[in-house]
């Protein structure tokens, strides 16, 4: 059996937020006696869970009915309303009045420049001039704005300021280019939109006002265009007639009040993008107050994180950890920013940052984690980490020797919280519990009130062995649905492979202690450090290249993590070959976004159709990761599938 690489001492245990919570659930449910038994309470008594989550710190009206109809194994998780008479904002919620008002709610750290603060009062301040320009502007409830920029204080402004007025915020990174922010945007046509004149990543600064008219250009919708300027603060708008630096937005409006339209917890707060196999990336639709719950739930039963805190986590604007982020201020926690490259041109900036802000809960990727193993990083002798309590991994699964360089080379008492979910509800199913040990490739367990089932191809459930991921009964963060869906698509994502339960698209099994572990995706989307990938608008673009005939792409687990492999079948007389390679990249890259950029280009003669014609991404994906092909009776063309197995190109 595997053994435990960390435990928490009996201090760290009774002073945790999860077992006052447990001890608050024992005193009515003498039961309840450790965090296990307070999971299955959860399930079993939901309605009470998600009152107490409230109690947590939500700011707003709750209502006398926590669900309608009640929470329970084989109600349609769409039907479930959670405190269905509400009255809630989530910028209300985040921004609460704190006492120590003149100290950071914001610290942002941008590669190459000296951070940033922003204080509690200043925040307000900030958001309460932004929310009145919105306003003058005639933003309304339900009005979409967004934001394409990088990870910087005017973003979080922004999305506090939109959300106080119930106007619905979505964003996407500035490394994205103009045809992948218009197959997001343009679908929920924004009337505002904030950009930033560009960015730096990797020592170098990128200018993308060129591509901005460009976005301007395909979106109608806009009424403003709010310019940041990241690069040059007072840039040449002239081509840009809608638009004006944030400088000049947001002056007139110094001193105004800081106000807050409530509404009923279902109203959408987001929009977030995760593309599907088929058609544009889906816009899916994010209710405020299931957001506000799930996040509060995490963040100080699972990881802790309390008043005073600080608490980083490496994202993007494009991600949903970004918007996981925000949620923090909610806890009194002051968030801190980082944008640009982790890595280069300074290898522990990352780390500079954790010491030098005394982070509490550092956030990152499992891919940068093995990144850091690989160049030998060392921060347990290089920096003062003694502040960080917790650190989280999310994005891919981490392997075991992730753990280990945790435990070995940064910190030897962590709580290392490896957490597991997605976009889709934005938060999670899976996650850390800091009153529980800690095992090296393993995930601790199911998240409160997260009925986490793992699902053979017929819908048994399994002890043992790998399935499907499936949550079996409501919860908050259920979206609302897809943007311009009628009901259907969301259906078709979600809930009509296994009726009344929401299938993830995630292999899982459960471990022996307890634990989960989760191999990769089980669909046709690709995981890109985080980011969801749908293979549709990455075909758009590649089949542009007239060398290129035709291609398929999935996600080959590789060294502890999950790459990009495109196959390609070639146009009658041509040839792969390093410029293709070449080509094909840069114009991901450019068009796209860095995160489109597959790590293997690979030339083959056929690639595997159903018998209806579609292509069968599943089955190139079982078989480079090795498995057994499902299904395989529905292809027109399976025997092309060998020249899939085993190639050489894909073992390094």
């Amino acid at each position: 059996m595997n053994e435990p690489i960390w435990t928490p001492d009996r201090e760290r245990i009774e002073g945790s937020q999860i077992e006052c919570f447990r001890r608050s659930v024992a005193v009515a449910y003498p039961g309840v006696t450790d965090t296990v038994a307070l999971h299955a309470w959860s399930l079993d008594e939901p309605e009470e869970f998600w009152r107490r989550v409230w109690d947590l710190g939500v700011i707003g009206e709750p209502g006398d009915v926590v669900t309608a109809p009640p929470c329970a194994v084989g109600v349609d998780p769409r039907s479930v309303r959670f405190f269905p008479g509400s009255s809630f904002n989530l910028a209300e919620h985040l921004l609460a009045e704190r006492a120590d008002a003149g100290s950071d709610a914001i610290v942002a750290w941008r590669e190459g420049d000296s951070p940033r603060r922003m204080s509690w009062s200043e925040l307000r301040s900030q958001v309460a001039a932004v929310r009145a320009a919105l306003a003058a502007d005639g933003v309304t409830p339900g009005d979409r704005v967004a934001a394409w920029m990088p990870n910087v204080i005017e973003t979080v402004v922004v999305m506090l300021a939109a959300t106080a007025l119930g106007a619905v915020f979505t964003s996407t990174s500035s490394d994205f280019g103009a045809a992948g922010v218009l197959d997001r945007f343009g679908q929920t046509e924004p009337v505002v939109l904030l950009a930033a004149d560009g960015y730096r990543y990797g020592g170098r600064d990128f200018d993308v006002m060129d591509r901005l008219v460009e976005v301007a250009e395909g979106l109608p919708s806009l009424r403003r265009i709010i310019v940041v300027g990241v690069l040059d603060d007072r840039r040449d708008l002239a081509a840009l007639p809608q638009a004006v630096t944030w400088i000049d937005y947001v002056a007139p409006f110094a001193g105004s009040p800081l106000q807050f339209t409530r509404l009923p917890g279902d109203h959408p707060a987001y929009v977030l993008y995760s593309s599907g196999t088929t058609g544009k990336p889906k816009c899916i639709v994010h209710r405020a107050l299931g957001v506000a719950l799930m996040h509060l739930k995490e963040q100080c039963l699972h990881l802790d994180i309390r008043a005073a805190d600080r608490v980083f986590y490496f994202t993007t604007c494009g991600w949903m950890m970004w918007n996981w982020l925000v949620s923090a201020l909610a806890t009194g926690a002051t968030i801190v920013l980082y944008d640009g490259n982790p890595l280069a041109p300074d290898p522990e900036i990352l780390w500079n940052l954790a010491a030098e802000e005394r982070v509490t809960l550092m956030g990152v990727s499992a891919k940068y984690l093995d990144a850091a193993r690989k160049v030998d990083l060392r921060p347990r002798r290089t920096h003062d980490l003694a502040a960080m309590r917790t650190l989280c991994s999310t994005g891919s699964p981490l392997g075991v020797e992730g753990y280990r360089f945790v435990y070995e080379r940064v910190h030897p008492d962590v709580h290392l919280a490896s957490i597991s979910g997605g976009t889709d509800l934005c938060g999670c199913f899976v996650g850390g519990d800091p009153t529980r040990p800690v095992y090296p490739g393993e995930i601790q367990g199911p998240m409160l009130g997260m009925a986490v089932e793992v699902l053979d191809e017929v819908g048994r459930p399994m002890r043992r062995g790998t399935g499907e991921l499936t949550c079996a009964m409501a919860f908050p963060s259920v979206p609302l649905g897809f943007w311009g869906d009628d009901g259907t698509a969301f259906a078709a994502a979600y809930f009509d492979r296994f009726d009344r339960r929401w299938t993830h698209g995630d292999f899982a099994e459960f471990t022996p202690s307890g634990g989960m572990v989760i191999h990769g995706r089980s669909d046709a989307t690709l995981n890109a450090g985080g980011v969801r990938i749908g293979t549709a608008e990455l075909y758009s673009r590649v089949e542009l290249h007239p060398e290129i005939a035709e291609a398929v792409a999935v996600g080959q687990s590789f060294d502890g993590d999950s790459r990009m492999v495109l196959f390609v079948r070639m146009a009658e007389g041509y040839e792969l070959n390093d410029d293709v390679r070449q080509a094909v990249r840069a114009d991901l890259r450019g068009s796209l976004s860095p995160r489109h950029v597959p790590a293997k280009i690979v030339a083959v003669t056929d690639i595997p159709r159903t018998r209806s014609g579609k292509i069968s991404e599943l089955a190139v994906a079982d078989v480079v990761n090795g498995r057994s092909v499902r299904n395989v009776g529905a292809l027109a063309n399976a025997d092309c599938l060998e020249q899939y197995r085993n190639r050489r190109e894909l073992t390094d």
